[in-house]
C-alpha cells in the first residue's frame, strides 16, 4: 500500500485545506514517522517473574548457589535495582524533553534519585522542535455604514475565507525563526471596489536574534547538559546501588555459611555427648561408674541438642534473608516456601599479605566510588544553571528582521459603479480601466509572491532595562549560595570516604588478628580435649572435667568461626569503601542495568544430602 497522492484539480481556499490534509499522517506505511510523533511510547509492564537462573539452580529441594550465583540472581531479581532502573529511564525522558526545548520537570536528588516537580531559573530557552500553526476560517460579515462614499453602499455585506499557515522553530544561538503564509479570499457587495471577488496573500518571515540577554549555544543548551549530566548521575547512582546490593548479598552469604559451619559444630558436639552418654551408661552397668555421673552425661547431652535446635533455627532465618534479597516473587510463594539454600563456596582462610597503605586505598577511592562523580556532576549542573541565572541579569535587546512579499489578484467587479456625488443612474464598470496585471485567480496572487512584486522589509532592535533588577540579583545570589553548598558538601564526602577507607582497614587487621588467636585458641582446646579424654580412660579424670573440656572446644571453634565470618565482612566492607565491589566481584554494569547476567549456571552441582559438605574450607 503506497503513500496518499491525491490530485488537486484546482487551487482555491479549499486546495490549500487538502494540502494540509495531504501532509497529514496516513495509514500508509511511509507516514510511520510522522504518526509516531503523536503516539505516547509504551513503557512495558513491570516483570515481577524470577529469571530462568533461580530454576536451574534448584535439584531435589535444595538451591545449590555459589557466592557468584547469589550476585547474578540478586542482579537479575533484586527488586530495589529493578527500581532504580526507572531511574534511568526517567533521565533519558528529560533529556529528550531538554532537547525540545522544554525545561526539565525533575531535578536529581543527592541519593541519585529523580525528584518532581522543579522550577527553573534563568534565561528561558527558545522551544528546538518546529511547531506548525495553522487556521482556516470561513466568515459572513454585515457592516452598516453611515457614509457610502469609499464603499458605495451603505450596508457593506463581505464573505471571506482565511487559509494561514506558519511554522515556527527555535535554535541554540537563541534565534528564533518563524514563516507564515497567510491568505484571504474575499467577496463584497461594494461596487466600488475593482476587484470583486479578490484575492489577498503574503509569505513572511520573521527572525528574532536575542544580543544580551538570552544570547547563545552554552547559555541555551544547558539545559540538554544538565539532563545528560543527569543521566550519567543515575548511572552512578545505580552503579552505587549495584555495590550496595552485591556488598549486601555476600554479607548475607558468608553469614549463611558461617551459620551452617556453627551447625556442624553444635553436631559434633552433640555427638561427642551422646558418645559419652553411651560411654558411661556402660560403665554403669559394669559398675565402674556412679549413677550421678550418668545424669550429668544426660543432662550435657539434652544442652547439647538444644544448642544444634537453635543453631538450625538461626540457618533457617538466613536462608530466608537471602532468599528474599535474591528473588522477586518472595519467600512464601510456592516454588521456594520449602526450598533449602545450599551454599556451595567456603569460608577461606585469610593470608598473610599486608594490605595496601591507607593512601593507596584512599586515592582508589576517590577515582572508583560512585559518589564522587556524582557529586562532581551535581557541581557540574549548578555551574550550568548559573550561566542561565547570570544571563537574567542583563537587559534584554532583541534584533529583530522581517520580510514579507504580499500579492492581490481578483476579478473585475460586475457591480455597476456611479461615481461619487453623481446622480446619474449605475453604470457597468469600465474593465480598461483595472491593471489587467491582477486579474486571474490564486494562482497570480502566488506567481507574485514568487516574483516579489510586493516586498516588505523591517529591521529593528528592542530593548527592555528592567530598572533595580532585584528578582534576577536575588536568583543570582541563590544559586550563587547553593553553588558554594555543593562544593562543600563534595569536600565533606571526599573527608567521609577518606574515614571510611581508614576505618575498614583498621577492621580488616584487627579481624585478622582476631582470627589467628581464634584459631591458635582452638588448637589449645583440641588438645585439652584430647589429653582429658586421656585422663578419663585411665580414670583419671571425672564426666564434669570431660564436658567442660568438650562445652570449651565448642566455644573455641565458635569463636574462629566468627571470627573468620568477621574477616570475610571486613574485607567485602573494605572492598565497598574503596569502590571496588564490582571489579572484585567481576560485575558488568551493563548487564546489571539490563538485568540480565550473561555468566552461566555451574555444571557441577553438588548432589542432594550433601548439605553440610564443606569442600575446601579451613
Amino acid at each position: 500500500m503506497g503513500c496518499r497522492t491525491n490530485k488537486l484539480k484546482r487551487i482555491g481556499p479549499f486546495g490549500l485545506v487538502a494540502v494540509g490534509l495531504w501532509l497529514t499522517p496516513s495509514p500508509a506505511p511511509c507516514a510511520g514517522p510522522l504518526v509516531h510523533s503523536y503516539q505516547a511510547k509504551p513503557v512495558p509492564p513491570v516483570n515481577l517473574a524470577n529469571s530462568d537462573r533461580l530454576d536451574s539452580l534448584i535439584r531435589a529441594g535444595r538451591l545449590y548457589v555459589s557466592l557468584s550465583d547469589a550476585i547474578a540472581l540478586a542482579l537479575e531479581n533484586n527488586l530495589d535495582l529493578e527500581l532504580r532502573r526507572y531511574d534511568a529511564f526517567l533521565a533519558g525522558a528529560e533529556l529528550r524533553r531538554a532537547q525540545a526545548g522544554t525545561t526539565p520537570r525533575m531535578l536529581v536528588s543527592p541519593g541519585g534519585t529523580l525528584t518532581a516537580p522543579v522550577t527553573s531559573s534563568g534565561t528561558a530557552v527558545p522551544s528546538l522542535d518546529p511547531v506548525i500553526v495553522s487556521e482556516v476560517d470561513r466568515s459572513h460579515l454585515s457592516q452598516p455604514l453611515t457614509n457610502a462614499f469609499s464603499t458605495g453602499t451603505n450596508y457593506l455585506f463581505s464573505d471571506s475565507t482565511v487559509v494561514n499557515m506558519g511554522i515556527e522553530k527555535g535554535f541554540l544561538t537563541g534565534t528564533t525563526v518563524r514563516l507564515d503564509w497567510e491568505n484571504n479570499w474575499v467577496k463584497q457587495n461594494s461596487p466600488r471596489a475593482d476587484f470583486n471577488p479578490y484575492t489577498t496573500a503574503s509569505v513572511g518571515l520573521t527572525l528574532r536574534q536575542p544580543v544580551l540577554k538570552g544570547f547563545g549555544v552554552a547559555l541555551n543548551s544547558r539545559f540538554i547538559r544538565i539532563a545528560r549530566n543527569n543521566q550519567r548521575v543515575t548511572e552512578e547512582a545505580f552503579a552505587g546501588q549495584v555495590m550496595a546490593v552485591v556488598s549486601s548479598v555476600a554479607t548475607l552469604y558468608w553469614d549463611l555459611v558461617s551459620l551452617g559451619e556453627e551447625v556442624d559444630v553444635r553436631r559434633q558436639t552433640f555427638e561427642l555427648a551422646h558418645r559419652l552418654l553411651e560411654d558411661n551408661r556402660q560403665r554403669l552397668e559394669l559398675g565402674s561408674l556412679a549413677e550421678i555421673e550418668v545424669v550429668r552425661s544426660q543432662a550435657e547431652l539434652a544442652r547439647a541438642q538444644q544448642e544444634v535446635t537453635i543453631a538450625e533455627t538461626a540457618l533457617r532465618q538466613q536462608e530466608t534473608r537471602l532468599k528474599d534479597v535474591l528473588t522477586r516473587t518472595g519467600v512464601v510463594s510456592t516454588m521456594l516456601s520449602e526450598v533449602r539454600v545450599v551454599p556451595t563456596d567456603r569460608l577461606r582462610i585469610p593470608g598473610a599479605e599486608p594490605p595496601p597503605s591507607i593512601r593507596e586505598l584512599a586515592a582508589t577511592a576517590l577515582q572508583s566510588r560512585p559518589e564522587i562523580e556524582q557529586a562532581r556532576l551535581e557541581v557540574e549542573n549548578s555551574q550550568l544553571t548559573l550561566k542561565g541565572t547570570k544571563s537574567a541579569l542583563l537587559p534584554s535587546l532583541d534584533f529583530v528582521a522581517s520580510m514579507r512579499n504580499n500579492a492581490l489578484a481578483g476579478e473585475v467587479n460586475p457591480l455597476p459603479v456611479s461615481p461619487p456625488g453623481s446622480t446619474a443612474p449605475p453604470a457597468p464598470r469600465d474593465s480598461s480601466i483595472v491593471d489587467p496585471f491582477f486579474l486571474g485567480g490564486y494562482g497570480t496572487a502566488f506567481s507574485q509572491i514568487l516574483a516579489r512584486n510586493f516586498p516588505d522589509y523591517a529591521v529593528g532592535f528592542q530593548l527592555t532595562i528592567p530598572l533595580r533588577n532585584r528578582a534576577a540579583r536575588a536568583e543570582m545570589e541563590r544559586d550563587q549560595l547553593l553553588l558554594r553548598q555543593q562544593e562543600i558538601r563534595r569536600q565533606q564526602l571526599e573527608k567521609s570516604i577518606e574515614v571510611e577507607v581508614d576505618e575498614a582497614v583498621v577492621a580488616m587487621e584487627q579481624a585478622r588478628a582476631r582470627y589467628r588467636s581464634a584459631a591458635e585458641f582452638r588448637e589449645f582446646q583440641e588438645r585439652t580435649l584430647r589429653a582429658e579424654q586421656d585422663r578419663y580412660e585411665l580414670g583419671a579424670s571425672t564426666t564434669f572435667f570431660l564436658i567442660q573440656a568438650q562445652r570449651d572446644l565448642a566455644q573455641a571453634r565458635s569463636a574462629e568461626i566468627a571470627a573468620l565470618s568477621a574477616h570475610t565482612n571486613a574485607l567485602i566492607e573494605l572492598d565497598q569503601a574503596t569502590g571496588r565491589t564490582l571489579a572484585a566481584n567481576n560485575i558488568v554494569i551493563d548487564e546489571a542495568l539490563q538485568g540480565r547476567v550473561t555468566r552461566p549456571a555451574p555444571v557441577a552441582i553438588p548432589s542432594p544430602g550433601s548439605e553440610t559438605d564443606r569442600g575446601e574450607a579451613r
